[in-house]
């Protein structure tokens, strides 16, 4: 990437947000070409807020700019790659919300095996320990990439286990590369950059946030063919990454545990809900395609159809009157409804959907209907 265009993806991503950089690329094709289009070229796809910045950039994006060359120059095996690259991961292009650009600090080549998540509890049971290791280490004997977040507990012990094998390990991160979270993992995340692959779509020097986490498990989901979920509690980040790799139609498999731990609700959830029951390596294995994932469809981003000029305004989860929620109104609705009364395309309402469940403002309902939540 030149310096020009490293230039003009900080300045589009740092100032949009990514549904409104999505739409942008998908009228005017790059990032130079979307700024350079102004404001007439940015009509019906960015809000009054996001129009100032990106005409206007502050000091900021000079002192991103120089953190990521910095950051870049500091490894050889750094780099970073955008959605429209030759070798971007085709798993990934399934979910509804790929990330535009990934920062990558090891193993590249690690993006095309075959790749399992494998997930839980921060706080798991000796067992628990036990069994990550077991099936992660199994995973990789097996070939495949064990992908995870670089966690404590049960992520900490699949990216051990999976450093050992033939088919490594990727850690997707919540924060920017340079910003290790934990810091109990510091040294965990030197060897996976070594032997396996640190990812992260945020930006360098971005430190770790709440919100971070829920997104980036999206990439977790969508890197992988199949999430294994080892020990969870029913409200856990795992049961997120779950769900998302169920909404991007990959395999999720739960391990069994006590009916007496916390920590094995919910994946005895997983199970009511769906999920194949695992045992052992084998169950996991036979329920996975012999070929891998089909492959998704590669158009270049100026062929995405652009977001209608009478659709809805871009809408941001933290908006005081949300334009979507404005759409759902009080009733239930489904997708294919709201994207209706939008006029935005379903693979859009995904992501901003999830933010807004992430924000507390809808409930996912049975049936993938959606609703608003008390007075939002």
């Amino acid at each position: 990437m030149s310096p020009d265009d490293l230039r003009d993806w900080l300045h589009l991503l740092s100032s949009v947000s990514r549904g409104a950089a999505r739409r942008l690329l998908a009228r005017h094709g790059a990032p130079g070409v979307a700024i350079r289009a102004g404001r007439a070229g940015w009509a019906a796809l960015l809000d009054a807020d996001e129009a100032d910045r990106l005409s206007k950039p502050g000091p900021e994006l000079d002192r991103l700019i120089r953190r990521t060359q910095a950051w870049l120059s500091g490894g050889e095996h750094r780099g970073i790659l955008l959605i429209g690259d030759p070798d971007y991961p085709d798993p990934l292009l399934h979910v509804a919300d790929p990330p535009l650009m990934l920062y990558l600090d090891g193993r590249r080549e690690l993006l095309q095996q075959r790749c399992i998540a494998v997930v839980g509890s921060r706080r798991p049971s000796p067992q628990g320990d036990d069994n990550a290791r077991h099936f992660a280490g199994g995973l990789g004997q097996a070939g495949f990439c064990v992908v995870s977040g670089l966690a404590l507990g049960i992520d900490g012990a699949a990216h051990e286990a999976a450093l050992e094998t033939p088919g490594s390990t990727i850690a997707v991160l919540g924060s920017g590369l340079d910003k290790v979270y934990p810091l109990e993992h510091a040294a965990l995340a030197r060897a996976v950059a070594r032997r396996g692959l640190l990812v992260s779509e945020y930006f360098i020097g971005t430190p770790p946030m709440g919100p971070n986490f829920p997104q980036r498990n999206r990439i977790i989901a969508g890197l992988s063919e199949g999430c294994l979920v080892v020990e969870a509690a029913l409200k856990s980040g795992s049961l997120i990454t779950a769900r998302q790799a169920t909404e991007a139609g990959r395999e999720v498999f739960a391990v069994p545990g006590s009916i007496r731990s916390p920590e094995s609700r919910g994946c005895h959830h997983l199970l009511k809900q769906g999920a194949c029951l695992v045992q052992d390596l084998d169950d996991l294995l036979a329920e996975l395609p012999p070929g891998g994932l089909p492959r998704a469809p590669r158009l270049p981003l100026e062929t995405t159809p652009a977001a209608p000029a009478e659709s809805l305004p871009p809408p941001t989860p933290a908006d005081a009157d949300h334009p979507l929620l404005r759409a759902i109104g009080r009733d239930t609705v489904s997708l294919e409804q709201l994207s209706q009364r939008s006029g935005w395309p379903q693979d859009e309402l995904n992501a901003v959907l999830l933010d807004l469940e992430l924000s507390g403002r809808i409930a996912r309902l049975p049936g993938a209907l959606f609703q608003r939540r008390g007075s939002a």
